[in-house]
C-alpha cells in the first residue's frame, strides 16, 4: 500500500514538473506571434490537399476557433493548455468578426506519457455550437457535441458529421502523445489577451457579435480564413 502511494505521488510530481514547464513557455508567447501562429496553422491545415480541412466546411461554419501549439503533457496524469482565437461570421454574412481570444484547459487520467504541441481547429457548424462559444465557459464533448472533422472530399462523411455535431475538430500534432483527446477540455474567454488586444475590457460575446474593427495584428489571421487569400499572401 505504501509503495502504491509512493508511485502515485511520484507520478503526480513528474506530471506537475512536465506541465509547468510546457505551459509556462506558452504564456510567454506574444499576442502578435500567437495570431500569426493561428493563421499559419489554419492555412497549413486547409492547404493539405485531400488530407486537409475542406473549404466548403469553412464556408458553412458559423464560427472558427484556432488554438495553435496547444500544450499537452503528462505522466499517467495528463493536462492540456492552449490559447488562441475565435471568429464568427458577421450579421450580413460578409466576412468575419474581429478575433476574440480563447483559452482551453483540460486534464486526463490513463496510459499516457510525453509532451507535444498540437494545432487545433474547431469549426462551429450551427446555432447551438455558437451559443456555447458565446458563453462564459463550456466543455467539449459535454456541453457541446464534438466530432472529428472529415478531411478531403468525401461528401457523404461531411454530411453525416454536419448533422450530428455542433462542432467539428481538427488537429495536427508535432510531438508524441498517447491516450488523450479533446473530449472533456474546457474553452473560455481569455480576458487578459482581449484587454491587451483591444485596449479595454470587453467580452467575447461583444467581439464576436459586434462591429469591432479587426486589429492590424490580426490581418494575417483574417486572410487565412479564405483559402484563395491565404495562398496569395
Amino acid at each position: 500500500m505504501k509503495t502504491n502511494l509512493q508511485h502515485y505521488v511520484w507520478a503526480l510530481a513528474i506530471a506537475g514538473s512536465m506541465t509547468t514547464a510546457a505551459f509556462a513557455a506558452d504564456r510567454e508567447i506574444k499576442i502578435d506571434d500567437r495570431l500569426d501562429a493561428s493563421a499559419d496553422a489554419l492555412t497549413d491545415m486547409m492547404r493539405a490537399s485531400d488530407n486537409g480541412i475542406p473549404q466548403d466546411l469553412i464556408d458553412k461554419a458559423h464560427c472558427v476557433v484556432v488554438l495553435p501549439g496547444m500544450k499537452k503533457a503528462g505522466f499517467i496524469f495528463g493536462a492540456e493548455y492552449g490559447r488562441g482565437f475565435a471568429v464568427c461570421r458577421r450579421h450580413d454574412g460578409v466576412g468575419w468578426s474581429a478575433p476574440a481570444a480563447m483559452r482551453s484547459e483540460g486534464g486526463s487520467f490513463g496510459f499516457q506519457i510525453g509532451a507535444s504541441d498540437t494545432d487545433v481547429v474547431l469549426l462551429v457548424m450551427n446555432d447551438g455550437g455558437m451559443k456555447h462559444l458565446l458563453s462564459d465557459k463550456f466543455s467539449l464533448g459535454g456541453d457541446a457535441s464534438v466530432a472529428a472533422g472529415p478531411i478531403g472530399r468525401d461528401a457523404s462523411a461531411r454530411t453525416d458529421a454536419e448533422l450530428q455535431a455542433e462542432m467539428l475538430s481538427y488537429s495536427r500534432s508535432h510531438g508524441i502523445f498517447a491516450g488523450i483527446s479533446l473530449t472533456g477540455a474546457t474553452l473560455r474567454p481569455d480576458e487578459e489577451t482581449n484587454r491587451e488586444l483591444y485596449g479595454h475590457d470587453t467580452t467575447n460575446h461583444e467581439i464576436l457579435t459586434g462591429d469591432f474593427k479587426t486589429p492590424e495584428a490580426a490581418r494575417k489571421f483574417e486572410h487565412s480564413l479564405d483559402r484563395d487569400s491565404a495562398e496569395r499572401n
